[in-house]
């Protein structure tokens, strides 16, 4: 008479590829910190793989469950068959250093376009594509107003996405990320710049910034790619509203640290870089309604306060 324990095993070990052959597939384009944050959210119940164009993070990869795939965007002749891999794709890749457009991204959509297996794509973009403001308080109906060429090529980038989904008939959609903060995640406390001393500048000439824990925006990933509308675009940040300067002196007395010196913009010139000059040259307050009504998400981090205390 048959074992009934030996038959239930069997019956298990029998399914076991059937349920990882129904599990939905994800490609993550650019899997970084939040790609992998992504994945994580995702747990078992997806079957992940990701582009890299570093082999030697292959072995940390699949240790999180994740399948890497060797291939660089600037290539793309290596990545003809990228396209089969997944109906959901989620491009978090970097455009290049330098130019106004990106390349990287038409590549990987002819790479798409060629098997026409992908059925929604989310892109995470930046807030930057605004440009300065003034401190305005604005949905995502505001039209973009880059005024660097970091925001144009992302400008760019989402033009190219949002023509190519339409003649593709792919549901694609855009967060707008503005900093990204995380305790765990690398370059993304402000205790870092508060212990080399960074000076922010004085309230007269402060900006406002706009911030997301990393937890947040890998969540706010999922939905999107779950519940994602065609052609939408969402403002992915928390409900915080503080000029730069508060939010470091915020960081500094949850950290136990000095609060920054506070300069003038005409000093600033002179003594910071151009890359951190430009981040305090845009001032803008996001209004992010749109992405909790129709993301559905309970920030679990709803400002900068909660963040850093976690």
């Amino acid at each position: 008479m048959p074992n009934p324990a030996r038959l239930c095993a069997a019956r298990a070990a029998a399914l076991k590829p059937l349920r990882r052959m129904r599990r939905p597939r994800l490609l993550i384009v650019g899997c970084g910190d939040i790609g992998q944050r992504t994945a994580r959210a995702l747990g078992d119940r997806w079957t992940v793989r990701a582009l890299t164009s570093q082999p030697q993070r292959a072995a940390s990869l699949r240790l999180q469950g994740i399948t890497p795939l060797v291939g660089n965007l600037d290539t793309p002749d290596a990545l003809h068959r990228l396209g089969a891999l997944a109906p959901r794709i989620l491009h978090l890749a970097p455009p290049p250093g330098n130019g106004d457009t990106d390349p990287r991204t038409r590549h990987l959509l002819q790479a798409l376009g060629r098997h026409h297996a992908c059925k929604r794509l989310v892109y995470g973009s930046t807030t930057g594509v605004y440009g300065d403001t003034g401190g305005a308080r604005f949905d995502e109906t505001r039209p973009v107003a880059p005024v660097n060429a970091r925001a144009l090529r992302r400008v760019a980038a989402e033009s190219e996405i949002r023509r190519w989904s339409i003649e593709q008939g792919v549901t694609a959609s855009i967060l707008r990320i503005p900093g990204i903060y995380a305790g765990n995640r690398p370059g993304g406390h402000p205790r870092e710049r508060l212990a080399r001393g960074t000076p922010v500048l004085r309230a007269e000439d402060d900006v406002y910034t706009n911030h997301i824990h990393a937890d947040d925006l890998a969540r706010l990933c999922v939905a999107a790619l779950l519940r994602g509308r065609p052609q939408r675009i969402w403002h992915a940040c928390d409900d915080t509203e503080l000029k730069m300067g508060d939010y470091f002196d915020l960081a500094a007395r949850l950290c136990g640290l000095p609060v920054p010196r506070r300069i003038s913009r005409e000093e600033a010139r002179m003594q910071l870089s151009p890359m951190l000059l430009s981040f305090m040259s845009e001032s803008r307050r996001l209004d992010n309604r749109r992405m909790k009504r129709e993301l559905r998400i309970a920030l679990r981090y709803p400002d900068v306060t909660t963040g850093l205390l976690a």
